[in-house]
């Protein structure tokens, strides 16, 4: 169980990483757009820093995942590191639980919120806010999904996996 939690939780982090990837390329790109509009050609596009927060938006919340399959908060890692091997199991086992707990709550609460996001339109583009408002419980379902893999991956283990999301 422990190793397909790991298998799923590697293979779901690898095309968030890669969404994640093509979300960044897309900003730099807008907002070059908007560097060269604005010093160069002063068409006064209207559009690339509405698309530059929506793109900004989108790929910090996604990533958020790639740092949870990755144990990847310094902060918690350098506490729980240095607890007795029972409590570490005890501690990192209450911190899945309230992590999940935390994501499962936001993606809940978000669905009414990406919902509220579809009654109001962006001036810009004519369209509703549905899409860039979906950010929120998207990410948390993806989230709470890898908490629960690393969950089951790790059962209460420090581990850290390596540069291709495996555990060793």
């Amino acid at each position: 169980m422990s190793a397909l939690a790991g298998r799923l939780s590697a293979g779901l982090n690898w095309g968030v990483e890669r969404f994640v990837a093509i979300l960044m390329a897309l900003l730099v790109l807008d907002v070059w757009i908007g560097v060269v509009d604005r010093y160069l050609f002063h068409w006064q596009l209207p559009w690339p820093e509405v698309v530059a927060r929506y793109l900004m938006i989108w790929a910090a919340m996604l990533a958020i995942s790639a740092g949870i399959a990755r144990r990847e908060h310094i902060g918690l890692h350098a506490l729980i590191s240095k607890a007795p091997e029972g409590l570490r199991r005890v501690i990192l086992l209450g911190l899945d639980l309230v992590t999940f707990l935390l994501f499962f709550y936001v993606f809940w609460y978000g669905i009414g919120f990406a919902q509220t996001g579809g009654n109001r339109q962006a001036m810009i583009f004519g369209m509703t806010l549905l899409v860039p408002f979906a950010a929120i419980p998207v990410s948390a379902a993806i989230c709470a999904i890898q908490t629960l893999l690393v969950a089951i991956r790790d059962q209460g283990a420090l581990i850290v996996p390596n540069s291709e999301g495996m555990v060793e």
